[in-house]
């Protein structure tokens, strides 16, 4: 049995991945979680208890609990999905970004590297690094540019973006200096289940149905292109198993919204659900308030996926009608999820460029 440790896996995207892979494979995992404000082990709760499940509570930061990590589980994958992610926190407080998202991959790059060297045979041959990046490395997309392919240059412009760049660099580096058997995945926006309350999606969904007021930066005619996060996890899997080593696939949905029809397709869906309207509001369109831009907000981001479904057969099956649907319908059920995972700054204004 193999056995693939994901860090970050009680965060947004790494718990889908780790109930995809109990789901769908035979491997053992190890969830590397430091379980700061934004992991939490109820995302995993189904599946805390199966024998091929372990939590190891290490922040990626201290290499010597890495090196345990790896001297104990003897890994044949790892799968680097933990970091700092949210663009408003990066503006206010940069360092935790620099010091987790390269500082924190220049650690794990290296326990693996010595991980790795000390492999022989058919271990060493099916040793596998796969690091989970972002499309916000490659900047901001005119309105009438193709989308980011696997070869767009990087030009990032928060610092979230810079560190999650500079990981990617580091990769790189490693996997040509070191001969470390490395993959990329830049992905789009990711929405869906279990998704931390911060980001625009659930942020979203639960203003509404608390009858807060709804924020959009400047006018929201900001373009994301949106993936539903149990399509990456089955993308993730695909290249974590079947990608060519050396080779980095963008991810995404084919989905581009502005973010203003993010919000009024979120309103569309909860009158069509006929959920209970808060009071004094007869319509949730109605909470809709534009706010003052961040600073140095990307116009648009888009994905070209066409590689990796050229390669290893991937595509989305979730439109973002379909998507968005299951999505609203899994908050409005789980409020009391919700409720316990927010604390004061969660719905707070963040990015303003106040750093810490």
């Amino acid at each position: 049995m193999q056995t693939v440790i994901v860090t970050g896996g009680a965060g947004f995207i790494g718990s889908a991945l780790i109930r995809h892979l109990i789901a769908h494979d035979t491997c053992r995992i190890v969830n590397v979680d430091c379980l700061t404000y934004a992991g939490h082990t109820a995302t995993l709760k189904d599946i805390e208890h199966d024998p091929r499940y372990c939590l190891e509570r290490v922040d990626i930061r201290d290499r010597p609990a890495l090196d345990r990590v790896f001297s104990t589980w003897q890994p044949d994958v790892v799968v680097h999905l933990a970091a700092e992610s949210h663009v408003d926190r990066s503006i206010d407080g940069p360092a935790v970004f620099i010091d987790t998202n390269i500082v924190g991959v220049f650690n794990l790059l290296e326990a693996a590297r010595c991980w790795y060297e000390s492999l022989e045979g058919e271990q060493r041959e099916r040793f596998r690094f796969h690091h989970v990046s972002t499309d916000e490395v490659f900047g901001d997309l005119a309105a009438d540019a193709k989308p980011f392919s696997e070869t767009s240059a990087y030009a990032p412009s928060s610092p979230y973006a810079a560190s999650k760049a500079g990981a990617d660099h580091l990769v790189r580096a490693w996997q040509r200096t070191y001969e470390l058997p490395t993959l990329i995945t830049n992905c789009s926006n990711n929405y869906g289940p279990w998704h931390f309350p911060e980001k625009l999606i659930p942020l979203v969904i639960l203003n509404a149905l608390q009858g807060r007021d709804i924020p959009i930066y400047g006018e929201g005619h900001q373009i994301r292109d949106w993936l539903y996060v149990e399509d990456h996890a089955r993308a993730l899997h695909m290249v974590m198993t079947q990608g060519k080593i050396g080779t980095s696939y963008n991810i995404g949905g084919h989905e581009e919204r502005r973010n203003i029809d993010v919000v009024t397709t979120i309103c569309d869906v909860l009158e069509r659900l006929e959920v209970p309207h808060p009071d004094g509001i007869s319509r949730f369109h109605d909470l809709i308030t534009h706010v003052p831009d961040r600073p140095g907000h990307d116009r648009r981001y888009a994905i070209d996926a066409s590689h990796i479904g050229r390669e290893l057969g991937w595509q989305p099956r979730e439109s973002f009608e379909s998507g968005i649907e299951k999505t609203v319908r899994w908050f409005v059920a789980h409020g009391d999820w919700c409720q316990g995972v927010e604390n004061e700054q969660t719905r707070q204004r963040q990015g303003l460029g106040v750093t810490s």
